[in-house]
């Protein structure tokens, strides 16, 4: 999207965790090393343990982006939640075994016998499992059972674990107190230091082939970094994010104005993601109120209820008269456009009742193209006259790419819905004629 205005030949922030953009810490080369070293020396279990968004599934694709077919067979399991014998389902999926016994005792000694015949062809077969916490802990346990397959030298299956703190927590149980005890090779990833932080981003920039003092100013870098808290996910949304407003403002380098910006549009929708929530559980509370209410009026229901008699009374008297129109309705008509003959004629045509005419949609009265140094207000102002919050919230609704009403992309195009029922009682004139007078 911005690559060209930053002449980049690739985007370098993607969130999806490409080896080719994998930067090596001291952290995140010592936790690669773990599983290399684990897994060409036949340790058994490895263990990676790490904070979200450090880069632990990079880490995992870098080597098996990297491993020789040749000399490994990889099973790499990516949804842990599995009982037992549902990964051994997917270890003979992943391996393409045939012949898969229904049991659990059937199953592994098959894996066993294609373990060992691995084994004499000089292959080593490994197990990883990504998203480790999120195993049960009787699998976990189970495991042992595939450590237990081995020589009288060398373990015949590693299995390398990736998890997040909590696993680590997870594996100080005392059920799980004989696995903790085969884990021969443990690592764990730490956030970035700041210098380690402006590194990654120039390493990143180089990969799509430029570089940081071209696309942000330094103080920029620094905000960033500062905000990211050595996190690499957070680096990469905070940089991408950047580049894109950025673009929008047709401004290189980033400056510091545009990362405080989206600093506060991110920080603003965490608010109102909290904000929502509070809001759906009151909503939440409302309805059980009222259903705990219905529950105990309910036996003495029969008891509220008109009889028979008076019921049939109320079914068969006349219908009340209906109270005639004294005067026209008093619904204003949409505001014309200054200068615009044709939404004259149509506020001149006779209003028919509201709830007749209501359709699902309010109809639009302008369309405007964002120009720079456009503000949603301004807007407003010279498409109705006046502008409100009320305003304001509406052309949002009708406009739901706008996520800021105090931030609009250059050359956007805004709908402008009708808001004559949002008119002032004594309309403001047009800003043109403001500034006249």
């Amino acid at each position: 999207m911005y690559e060209e205005f930053y002449q980049l030949e690739k985007p370098p922030f993607r969130m999806t965790p490409d080896p080719e953009f994998l930067y090596l810490s001291p952290s995140h080369q010592e936790a690669l090393a773990a599983i290399v070293y684990g897994v060409e020396q036949r340790k058994g279990f490895v263990v990676v343990v790490g904070e979200v968004g450090l880069g632990k599934t990079t880490i995992l694709r870098c080597y098996l982006a990297q491993h020789d077919p040749k000399r490994l067979s990889i099973a790499y399991i990516f949804y842990a939640n599995l009982t037992f014998k549902g990964l051994l389902e997917t270890i003979f999926r992943e391996l393409s075994i045939e012949d898969r016994p229904d049991d659990v005792v059937g199953m592994v000694n098959r894996l066993h016998d294609v373990f060992i015949e691995e084994y004499r062809q000089g292959r080593n077969v490994v197990l990883v499992v990504d998203e480790a916490q999120n195993m049960p802990i009787d699998t976990l346990e189970n495991l042992r059972v595939l450590s237990n397959l081995e020589t009288f030298t060398d373990k015949l299956v590693q299995i390398v674990l990736v998890g997040q703190p909590e696993f680590a927590e997870t594996l100080n149980v005392r059920e799980l107190r004989q696995l903790r005890q085969r884990v021969a090779v443990r690592s764990t990833l730490s956030p970035l230091t700041d210098e380690e932080s402006h590194a990654y981003i120039e390493f990143r920039l180089s990969k799509a082939g430029s570089s940081s003092s071209s696309v942000f100013t330094r103080g920029a870098l620094r905000e960033i970094v500062k905000r990211s808290g050595g996190i690499p996910r957070m680096l990469n949304i905070l940089c991408d994010s950047a580049l894109i407003t950025g673009l929008g403002y047709q401004k290189k380098p980033v400056t510091v104005a545009i990362v405080h910006e989206i600093i506060g549009d991110l920080e603003g929708k965490i608010r109102a993601a909290g904000h929502l929530w509070v809001r759906v559980s009151l909503a939440a509370l409302a309805a059980l109120a009222v259903a705990s209410v219905v529950l105990l009026v309910s036996p003495f229901w029969g008891f509220l209820q008109p009889g028979r008699d008076t019921a049939r009374q109320i079914r068969n008297s006349p219908p009340a008269p209906t109270r005639p129109a004294t005067g026209p309705s008093r619904e204003p008509s949409p505001l014309p456009l200054p200068g615009d003959e044709g939404n004259r004629a149509e506020a001149s045509r006779p209003v028919v009742d509201a709830a007749a005419r209501q359709p699902a949609e309010r109809p639009l009265v302008a369309t405007r193209v964002v120009k720079k140094g456009d503000t949603l207000n301004r807007l407003a102002a010279n498409v109705y006259g006046f502008a409100t919050a009320e305003v304001l919230q509406r052309i949002v609704k009708h406009n739901p790419g706008i996520g800021d009403v105090n931030r609009i992309l250059v050359g956007t195009a805004i709908r402008f819905p009708d808001v004559s029922d949002l008119q002032p009682t004594k309309p403001r004139p047009p800003l043109r004629e403001q500034q006249k007078s």
